[in-house]
């Protein structure tokens, strides 16, 4: 038994736990319930989900909430529910967190903190570069320079760089003989047991000249208008500084030359709009201490198989001037596309576009920094022409018309004025930019410089550089870094010491430090049954082992389990533990086994229902069944059954047991001797006079006798009734069934009655259909009036009425019967005194239905008419029921037998049921007027 079976309730309440800040909290609580209550935590009426610094914990009955790593924030109070399929119950825990003010205030007084930032330098290619920094922490924080955001030993040979630490709390890093690469933004990250802090500056290496042997000479060729594309692979430790040169001049990032590592780390140069000019060697030059090496590849620049009569030429122009660009293409006919470098060019205020005879012509209104770049003429058939446009002004270096860098990447902007200590400014999306630890705004002269560091996608948009009236834009798109699933769990180990119970293990990947994973996920799958789903058992978020115990499955069965990691970004491959184990749930008896009192030679049924699924045993009287043809034994979930087939009279008084794992249930077995019965069928039967009476009934023993009884006296076969058997099938019948046959039959055999009321009932009285002609009669003054009706039955009674009025024999009225008929004569109309409300009625002329029905338009005239059998007798004319009389748009007429309604011009209010009526006679007429509604 169940001491604690029901709804849930609380077997100890949670208590009031205070704790330290920064230290884990437990709440905890005892719940009991049957079936096993749902157990949810909530805080301000919002679920909390066991992830992160939230645990959820069972052991047992015992419920747990783990808390890591608090502050004053979690302070407050805490709502345990648990709920199952019968009721719910909750209690509140309230978590009170100390010392986060004392903490906080240490915390700020001790943590890093920067008393001089290091400052951004530019040197010469060779020359050593020295970062220095001064620190305020206690305890000592520790430094940690990186550049790009990656640290200096992933990049940087040992002796290329020296950090070092001076007393006073300065910090140094210095490059030893600067590379073009190693111009970048450094920062230095320090960090405490009380927190961290980041400065960042910017280092720039001006490329010396130099000049390289061309070693084995490739040829490229591209045409004119298209990209060329160079990529250089070079390996070597430590990794080789690389540098671009064309006929020996040193090649820089700019308009038409891009510059850059790909990612499976080619170095690539890009030639943008190649022209004529781009015709030369190009040479890849990759040198580190341990030596040097040489790639060179010759580019030719064709031209185009349809060339314009006129290139267009270069401009120089000056801010705020008017920029032309002129061209002329084969023949007059011919179309052209204008474009500035990938976009489209459309004409309006800004661009002005002009076609004369084989010339064209592009305006430029209102030059300013931006205009600056690559204008293309473009013929249909993929010629163009190409020219550079140059504006001079205040910026001298403007910025690129877009920056794509990778989330966590740097996004360096820099521009070079006409002079120095110009005032300038940055801008973001329209909002001016101040100098942050993620936000580095540096001037060297008259070089300008902004650094987004370690960038995310919300830095995307538009930067701008602005001094005095001239500015230069360029779109920053931070993309999305590619966050892979952890790595799987290494090391899985189960451990089955403990009885019914699993404890399960693992290790992290080796890889979690770069790619943590913030759980794992453990899964089931029961043996044996032939289905392959595997089911969620639990998370946990930085446990390395668990342990399963039999009470947490939902039957008893051999359980395989498998583990996987997983984060934010998604899940590893899972991995099984290595071997299965068999479980067994704690079950209770939900519903016991019954006593049954069963007939011989019926199937005898026991059922249990049990709280859990488990695997069980039958007996009867102490000896343990076996499946076969008598004994049929079945498991559904948590029900079990036992089919004994055929039962005995030696198995009366036999005890069937159930034994499972905790439980044991037994009932008792008995016989009752064999007896006939009955299949229910319908009892109740309604027989009209004259007709059949069939009562029928179904044995369960084909061989049974049965005896039939009427209102208690025993019925037997004679004229006019009939008993028959059919094998199951008995059946009584009564072939012309009376009115005495009403009353209560019962069929009885040994063990069984069924009973049947039968009720007689006369079956009603119909007339024969009359001719119309005969329904209506037109008799003259003076003459007989005879009417006749037949009827179904000859014994029937009948009555005649005239309005309303019972009618009966005298000497001036006759009411006969002869046979089925029915007759009333009225010996003359004119001379019955005592038949004074007889007179000659005035009948309408028969009118065909669909004279009846009138559907006509909104404004044609209405017309309804009838003829009465006397000229002089008045009618009325109804309304839906309300009498009408002659007005305005209404007119009644009377013309010797006939009798008329017009109206001359029908609206829809006069559609309706209309009437004309006589003292004795009444036509309907139904009107339809259509027209439209507004």
């Amino acid at each position: 038994m169940d001491v604690f079976g029901g709804a849930p309730r609380f077997l100890a309440y949670p208590r009031p736990v205070v704790v330290q800040s920064g230290t884990d909290a437990v709440l905890k609580c005892q719940i009991g319930g049957d079936p096993r209550p749902a157990v949810i935590w909530e805080r301000n009426n919002e679920k909390i989900d066991p992830q992160g610094r939230y645990r959820v914990f069972e052991d047992g009955n015992v419920y747990n909430l783990i808390i890591s790593a608090v502050t004053t924030e979690d302070s407050g109070q805490y709502i345990c529910k648990a709920k199952n399929s019968i009721g719910e119950t909750y209690a509140a825990a309230t978590l009170k967190v100390e010392g986060e003010a004392q903490e906080m205030e240490l915390r700020e007084e001790n943590k890093p903190r920067f008393l001089i930032k290091p400052l951004s330098t530019r040197v010469g290619r060779g020359e050593d570069a020295v970062f220095s920094c001064k620190l305020w922490g206690n305890p000592r924080p520790e430094v940690v320079w990186e550049k790009d955001g990656r640290k200096l030993n992933e990049i940087f040979e040992s002796t290329h760089f020296n950090v070092g630490y001076q007393d006073g709390g300065w910090f140094q890093l210095k490059i030893f003989k600067t590379r073009a690469p190693d111009g970048g933004v450094y920062t230095c990250k320090a960090r405490n047991e009380f927190g961290e802090s980041l400065a960042g500056a910017v280092l720039l290496v001006d490329a010396g000249p130099g000049h390289e042997e061309e070693g084995n000479l490739k040829m490229f060729a591209v045409t004119e208008g298209k990209h060329a594309k160079f990529r250089c692979f070079v390996t070597g430790k430590p990794k080789p500084e690389i540098i671009w040169r064309k006929d020996g001049r040193l090649i820089l990032s700019g308009r038409r030359y891009l510059l850059y590592e790909d990612r499976e780390g080619y170095f690539t140069l890009k030639v943008l709009y190649c022209k004529q000019k781009d015709n030369g060697v190009y040479v890849c030059a990759a040198s580190n201490t341990a030596g040097q090496t040489l790639s060179a590849v010759h580019l030719s620049v064709k031209e185009p198989l349809v060339r314009f009569k006129q290139p267009l030429i270069d401009l120089e122009v000056w801010e705020r001037d008017l920029a032309v660009l002129e061209c002329e293409v084969p023949e007059d006919s011919v179309p052209i596309t204008w474009y500035l470098e990938d976009r489209r060019l459309q004409p309006g205020a800004k661009y002005g576009m002009e076609e004369w005879g084989t010339k064209r012509r592009l305006t430029i209104r209102d030059i300013g920094v931006d205009d600056d770049g690559i204008y293309l003429c473009e013929m249909p058939d993929g010629g163009r022409s190409i020219a550079e446009v140059a504006v001079k002004g205040t910026i001298l270096r403007k910025l690129p018309r877009k920056v794509d860098v990778l989330e966590g990447e740097n996004a360096a902007f820099c521009v070079e004025v006409e002079k120095e200590e110009m005032d300038i400014h940055w801008y973001k999306d329209g909002v001016e930019l101040r100098e942050t630890h993620q936000t580095i705004i540096k001037s060297f002269g008259r070089t300008h410089i902004l650094v987004f560091v370690n960038t995310m996608p919300e830095d995307t948009g538009l930067v701008t550089f602005l001094v005095g009236r001239s500015k230069t834009s360029s779109q920053l798109r931070v993309k999305a870094a590619r966050h892979c699933p952890p790595s799987s769990p290494v090391g899985v180990q189960i451990n089955t010491e403990r009885a019914n119970a699993a404890l399960l293990s693992w290790i992290p990947a080796q890889d979690s430090r770069r790619n943590p994973p913030s759980g794992y996920v453990l899964e089931r799958q029961e043996v044996g049954t032939g289905s392959q789903e595997w089911l969620q058992c639990l998370t946990t978020d930085s446990a390395t082992s668990v342990e399963i115990l039999g009470d947490s499955v939902p039957c008893e069965a051999d359980y395989r389990f498998r583990i996987c990691s997983v984060n934010k970004y998604g899940k590893s491959n899972n991995v099984e533990f290595p071997r299965a184990v068999h479980l067994v749930p704690v079950a209770r008896i939900q519903a016991p086994l019954q006593d049954a009192l069963v007939p011989e030679g019926q199937d005898a049924l026991f059922s249990i229902e049990l709280s859990a699924s488990v695997i069980g045993t039958w007996f009867l009287n102490g000896t343990q069944l076996q499946e076969d043809e008598r004994f049929s034994m079945r498991r559904s979930r948590t029900h079990q059954s036992l089919r004994i087939r055929g039962v005995r009279d030696t198995d009366n008084g036999a005890e069937i047991t159930f034994i499972a794992y905790g439980i044991r249930d037994s009932a008792a077995l008995y016989i009752q001797g064999m007896c006939d019965h009955f299949h229910s069928l319908p009892k109740n039967k309604t027989i009209h006079k004259g007709c059949s009476i069939v009562l029928q009934c179904e044995l369960s023993d084909p061989s049974a006798q049965v005896h039939w009884y009427k209102d208690g006296s025993k019925l037997h076969p004679q004229n006019g009734v009939d008993i028959l058997t059919d094998g199951l099938v008995r059946k009584l019948i009564v072939h012309s069934a009376e009115f005495f046959h009403s009353g209560l039959y019962c069929c009885k055999t040994k063990g069984d009655t069924i009973m049947f009321n039968v009720d007689i009932k006369a079956p009603p009285v119909k007339f024969s259909a009359i001719p119309e002609e005969m329904r209506t009669r037109l008799i003259e003054a003076g003459c007989p009036i005879v009417l006749q009706c037949v009827v179904s039955d000859p014994e029937a009674q009948v009555c005649w009425y005239k309005d309303d009025m019972q009618l009966t024999s005298n000497s001036a009225l006759e009411i006969n019967s002869e046979g089925n008929t029915r007759i009333l004569v009225v010996q003359s109309a004119e001379l019955c005194p005592e038949f004074p409300m007889l007179a000659i009625p005035v009948m309408y002329s028969s009118i065909f239905d669909i004279e009846r029905t009138k559907s006509l338009e909104a404004g044609k005239a209405l017309e309804l008419e009838c003829e009465v059998a006397d000229s002089t007798v008045p009618v009325c004319w109804y309304k839906d029921g309300v009498k009408l009389s002659p007005q305005n748009g209404l007119d009644i007429q009377s013309n010797g037998m006939l009798r008329r309604l017009v109206i001359p011009s029908a609206e829809l209010l006069h559609s309706g049921l209309y009437s004309c009526e006589t003292a004795d006679d009444t036509i309907h007429f139904t009107v339809d007027i259509k027209g439209d509604f507004y």
